[in-house]
């Protein structure tokens, strides 16, 4: 008895540790695309709806941070950023738990969404776990690659999107697939726009990315362009589904006076960074009650 009360406070501790880097601010980034593209595709409330729902809320996140924060430890370690809301510096005790449980808690979900789904949806979610993996794991390490590296991050969160349309047996039409494509520019301009603020950083550990390849200011003019690409390509899904060209604007006015940001003071960005998250909680909600009008009217 004895042994299981004092194994509690480290059963409590891992616990924590697993939570903490799922980043739980980030869950609905990524179980909201699905659901939403599942639901308007007409998929209903079905099993595949929940089974992946619940997928993309947690396992994914475990997934995707968790090999993120095992194979980032060193950098994690000197980066004043991390112990909060951007992500937690997992301790070394905790790797092998973390890279058991997110593969682990992935697996059944992962059987279940390609039994439940076709070979289209198992091809998307194939590539979307790749993407996942990918991007942090060893040898691979797209996320220092410039330009891949906002690509893959971009993936993380319009692949869920478009797992829900294949899985729902959305056809491929044109305000469909102007969605995705202006989705897939607003990661990749976040992603961009988010690896500012530690160019010195990545520089001084040999770390590459598309801000250490353009410079802090490149890389700011660079998501510039691309939160205005993603506005006007919603214009192609017509009214009233343009109208989500228009949430792109806070993202513009936000990161704007970083644009002539010089590479020695990127540190400033992150007060743009933090702002960006909780933008997103904003603009999920006003995409919502446009997903409710463009329902009503169909």
């Amino acid at each position: 008895m004895s042994t299981t009360v004092a194994d509690r406070p480290a059963v409590a501790e891992g616990a924590r540790q697993l939570l903490g880097s799922s980043r739980p601010i980030s869950w609905v980034n990524t179980a909201y695309p699905f659901a939403a593209a599942y639901l308007m595709a007409g998929g209903g409330i079905t099993a595949g709806l929940v089974l992946g729902t619940v997928f993309f809320l947690f396992p994914y996140n475990l997934l995707m941070y968790g090999i993120n924060d095992v194979f980032d430890y060193e950098s994690d370690l000197r980066n004043p950023r991390k112990g909060g809301v951007e992500g937690i510096v997992l301790a070394a005790r905790w790797h092998r738990l973390i890279l058991v449980s997110a593969v682990l808690l992935a697996l059944p979900f992962v059987v279940g969404l390609l039994a439940a789904g076709t070979v289209l949806s198992g091809v998307v979610l194939a590539v979307v776990l790749a993407a996942v993996v990918g991007y942090s794991a060893p040898w691979i390490r797209l996320k220092e690659r410039p330009l891949l590296d906002s690509m893959t991050s971009s993936t993380h969160f319009v692949g869920p999107a478009v797992f829900g349309l294949a899985l729902a047996g959305a056809p491929p039409s044109l305000p469909v697939v102007a969605s995705m494509v202006a989705f897939f520019f607003w990661g990749m301009a976040s992603q961009a726009f988010g690896a500012v603020q530690d160019v010195t950083a990545d520089r001084e550990a040999g770390i590459g990315s598309i801000a250490t390849a353009l410079g802090a200011r490149g890389a700011v003019r660079t998501a510039i362009v691309l939160y205005a690409a993603a506005g006007l390509v919603m214009v192609l899904a017509g009214w009233p589904g343009a109208l989500a060209g228009l949430l792109v604007v806070p993202y513009l006015v936000s990161i704007w006076p970083y644009r002539a940001l010089p590479d020695a003071r990127c540190e400033e960005a992150n007060r743009g960074w933090r702002r960006f998250l909780w933008l997103n909680q904003v603009t999920g909600f006003l995409l919502t009650l446009l997903l409710i009008w463009v329902a009503m009217r169909a």
